[in-house]
């Protein structure tokens, strides 16, 4: 078969003949079949099952025509080798049976054993590495988003728990983010040693954080994740999810290859915001494919006639997909990306 290394070479800045593109949480609920799958399993359920969590990774791919795969599981699942019980409750999200409040809380984690308790998603990988035409990408939950979960005991919409913590008890804080950070580090590299042909970190909830506040208590654990895992041929990707336009300007130095926005900062202005040295993706609001598809495909264009004006754009989402988009309208949103795209760069494209 033939190998579409599209995504792979705009992470690395490289030239395609057209925008690559795949979608945060791509194998979801908008589509009927996956929906049929939930009735009965539950996501941690088809995470420990690597051929269930294999085909439902495939799902969108043969579905969409999207650029790359991303791999079914989700950000808490390394959280249970580190002795963190915790349940995906419907409606709610991750809740932790004993939140973390304590330096002894914090004590008591421990180091993450891929192989002897996550060998369901290596297996997954190695399967999804024989079956996929186009690259697979892995991703981790970082550590500040993690952190919120086990300190909160559930989604905050203030996280006052967690800066109260990284406030008034820095030397803990600062504990835990090193063992989050060992645990990505372990985490992601087995990924990449299973398979793996990119990875995303996703910090979903950072932008909760005041820039000096990020740089402080935050960015230092995510260098190190990136540095520690820069011997790795793969693209690596920063995604600091949603409402973090004030913290991209503290990312110039990460040792990452590409920079995922949220709708809030146009392509443009977070090139320049993360000094241009990134490739990056994103970013269209996920509520517009609720929008009349004429509308849907004229912000389509103006990103993809934004993103081009540089090498390294990945058409994607400002964060996942929800359970009310239309699987049709997703297949002619993809298609109409490739399809305006290699027109768009074909027509940018020196003349010899």
């Amino acid at each position: 078969m033939t190998y579409n290394d599209t995504f792979i070479r705009a992470c690395r800045q490289q030239d395609t003949d057209h925008v690559p593109v795949w979608y945060m949480r791509q194998a979801g609920r908008y589509d009927p079949e996956y929906r049929k799958i939930k009735e009965k399993y539950s996501l941690l359920e088809i995470c420990s099952q690597p051929e269930l969590a294999a085909e439902v990774t495939l799902m969108p791919v043969r579905k969409l025509g999207v650029d790359a795969a991303i791999l079914y599981s989700d950000i808490m699942n390394p959280v249970a080798s580190i002795g963190v019980k915790f349940d995906i409750v419907k409606n709610i999200g991750p809740v932790i049976e004993n939140p973390i409040a304590t330096a002894a809380d914090v004590d008591r984690l421990k180091p993450i054993d891929v192989e002897g308790d996550l060998s369901h998603v290596l297996e997954t990988i190695a399967i999804l590495d024989k079956e996929l035409d186009v690259p697979l990408i892995t991703f981790a939950g970082a550590p500040f988003t993690i952190a919120s979960y086990l300190i909160e005991g559930r989604p905050s919409k203030s996280y006052h728990r967690t800066k109260e913590m990284m406030f008034s008890q820095p030397r803990v804080w600062e504990k835990l983010m090193d063992k989050l950070g060992d645990m990505v580090i372990a985490y992601l590299r087995a990924h990449v040693k299973s398979g793996g042909k990119a990875f995303q970190l996703f910090d979903s909830w950072v932008g909760a954080l005041a820039p000096r506040d990020f740089e402080r208590y935050v960015l230092p654990t995510i260098s190190r994740i990136f540095a520690e895992l820069s011997d790795l041929d793969v693209p690596k990707i920063y995604f600091p999810g949603v409402s973090s336009g004030e913290l991209l300007p503290s990312l110039t130095k990460l040792q990452a290859d590409v920079i995922g926005l949220d709708w809030r900062v146009s392509l443009t202005e977070g090139r320049r915001r993360t000094g241009g040295g990134f490739a990056i993706q994103g970013n269209l609001d996920p509520y517009l494919l609720t929008a009349p598809m004429d509308l849907l495909k004229e912000r389509a264009k103006d990103l993809i006639d934004e993103g081009i004006q540089e090498p390294g754009y990945i058409f994607n989402l400002g964060h996942g997909l929800f359970p009310e988009a239309s699987l049709d309208t997703l297949r002619e949103l993809t298609e109409y990306i490739h399809t305006y795209s290699q027109q768009a760069l074909k027509a940018a494209a020196p003349k010899l």
